[in-house]
């Protein structure tokens, strides 16, 4: 009996021990082994290539047995070929140790083993270098900004190098791994078309000098430096006198230059237009290769059908299939409150929304608005609620604690919200949405919101992704409008978001460009030449 007890205590003591968890390891494809050619090889001490603190290249040469692989002249002019001109993608051959690699090639006959070993190393190194810059950029969104959230970009650099050179096909490489979007070849056409124009030794416009907006005949000395940057970009054409009168010649010019900078083409010459004449060659150049480097942080594929919005521009595209189906007038968010960056998906659209006042603006409009005012929310149709939900009356606010109390706005037309917002998932409790100041439209500069988008004519959009004319035509979403309840619709149909910023593109031959309403371009530049 006694056997029997000591072994029953036994199995439960077993039976309760942890078992130690499996750790099942991840299974690590390795790269193709490298085909090497009868051209003149060395083996690799593993210590040069540890000096370089990398895996992948690490790994790049176990598929060589640890042997040298440049040896072909064709591979490796191509190669240094790349590198050295890889300005004409925006970045910097210094960046590659361009220079170090050229003289190492001239001497290339006399290295000895332990030179040409180097020699390989810095060739692969900088090369995969490159080519990782080339399809994610040469910086991480993520380290720069606390309100970009996009999707990280990988890349098996080892496995498209190693396929690519084993097939003769290295050229292939550099134009599959780029992004595909029509926005980054206008990009790449940018910097092609700035880099014909001469040298820039054009002064700049004193805006002091404009007491006032500068009309069609006026007369000012700033106009003499105006008209040279008009010819300078090719606005204005032929030769002129280059007077200090605002003739109809400079006009037409200043209207075409208005256009291509998102300005109102009006003719007028204020503070907008001489702030953009300003920019000199180099300067817009810098802001080209930013841009091209922010496209390569974006979605290199993009989905059948999308919303893209470009802040700056304060525009929404609907592009389904490739072909633009819909295209919007947007307001976003102020230089205070920017309008986050997300790659997302549509989600829902909801009817006669509610609004809840969120903590920056609760704190920064709110509560100074209701110290003044204890009718402040009251006459804006927001009601508070205290933390039980129920409903507290504006005299019995307690502005010091200010957080205690949840402000709902109620549906309707004069809703924060408009009639309508579509949900997408972000972490910045954004969305879009239509708005109760519908004519901050017909503005030119739209940098007017707490940070979501703005939508024109939005029940339209609205009619058109949910694509559903029995349900959801114009008359029935009026009819649920009109019942101020609210309603939240499921979009069928996927649509990607692309909420993204970008500043410069081209188009028909011709450089286009937005201010900057963020301040990140000079910004950008300066650490990606850092």
């Amino acid at each position: 009996m006694r056997k029997l007890y000591f072994l029953i205590i036994a199995c439960i003591f077993i039976s309760c021990k942890k078992e130690t968890p499996k750790v099942i390891p991840v299974k690590v494809t390795p790269p193709p082994t490298i085909i090497l050619t009868d051209e003149r090889k060395v083996s690799i001490d593993t210590a040069l290539i540890g000096v370089f603190k990398s895996k992948t290249l690490q790994e790049f040469y176990n598929s060589s047995n640890n042997q040298t692989v440049w040896g072909n002249l064709k591979k490796r002019t191509y190669v240094l070929s790349q590198l050295k001109n890889c300005d004409k993608l925006g970045l910097d051959p210094d960046d590659y140790k361009s220079v170090v690699l050229e003289k190492y090639e001239k001497r290339v006959s006399k290295l000895n083993d332990k030179e040409l070993a180097t020699f390989d190393i810095l060739l692969t190194y900088n090369f995969e270098l490159y080519l990782n810059h080339l399809h994610k950029g040469k910086l991480d969104p993520k380290k720069l900004y606390t309100d970009w959230d996009l999707q990280e970009k990988k890349l098996d650099v080892n496995s498209v190098l190693i396929k690519a050179f084993n097939k003769n096909k290295l050229d292939s490489i550099v134009e599959n791994i780029q992004p595909k979007s029509d926005i980054y070849k206008q990009l790449l056409k940018a910097l092609e078309i700035i880099d014909t124009f001469p040298e820039d030794d054009i002064g700049m416009i004193a805006i002091d000098s404009l007491t006032k907006k500068i009309s069609l005949n006026e007369s000012n000395k700033a106009l003499v430096n105006i008209k040279k940057r008009l010819l300078f970009w090719g606005d204005m054409s032929g030769k002129d006198s280059l007077t200090t009168t605002y003739n109809r010649k400079t006009f037409e010019a200043v209207k075409r230059f208005q256009e291509r900078h998102g300005l109102a083409s009006d003719g007028v010459i204020g503070q907008g237009t001489i702030s953009a004449l300003n920019y000199s060659k180099e300067k817009r150049k810098q802001q080209i290769i930013a841009n091209l480097e922010r496209w390569r942080w974006f979605s290199n594929d993009l989905a059948e059908n999308y919303f893209i919005i470009n802040i700056p521009n304060y525009s929404l595209d609907v592009v389904e299939s490739q072909d633009t189906t819909l295209t919007r007038n947007i307001v976003v968010g102020t230089s205070k409150r920017k309008t986050p960056i997300i790659t997302s998906m549509l989600k829902t659209v909801v009817f006669n929304p509610t609004w809840t006042v969120p903590p920056t603006i609760l704190k920064e409009d709110v509560v100074p608005a209701m110290k003044r005012n204890r009718n402040y929310l009251k006459n804006k149709n927001i009601t508070i609620y205290d933390t039980t939900g129920n409903e507290v009356d504006p005299s019995n606010w307690n502005e010091n604690k200010p957080g205690n109390y949840k402000y709902v706005q109620s549906p309707g037309y004069n809703n924060s919200l408009g009639l309508m917002k579509i949900l997408f998932p972000n972490h910045h409790s954004v969305y879009l949405h239509d708005t109760n100041h519908r004519n901050y439209f017909g503005r030119n500069n739209r940098s007017l919101s707490s940070g979501c988008v703005r939508i024109e004519n939005p029940l339209e959009l609205a009619e058109h992704i949910l694509n559903d004319p029995d349900k959801y035509s114009q008359e029935k979403i009026d009819t649920i409008i009109a019942s101020k309840k609210t309603t939240y619709i499921k979009i069928i149909k996927k649509y990607a978001l692309y909420q993204w910023y970008w500043t410069a593109w081209s188009k028909k031959n011709q450089l286009i460009f937005r201010a900057d309403i963020y301040n990140l371009d000079s910004d950008l530049y300066a650490k990606l030449r850092n």
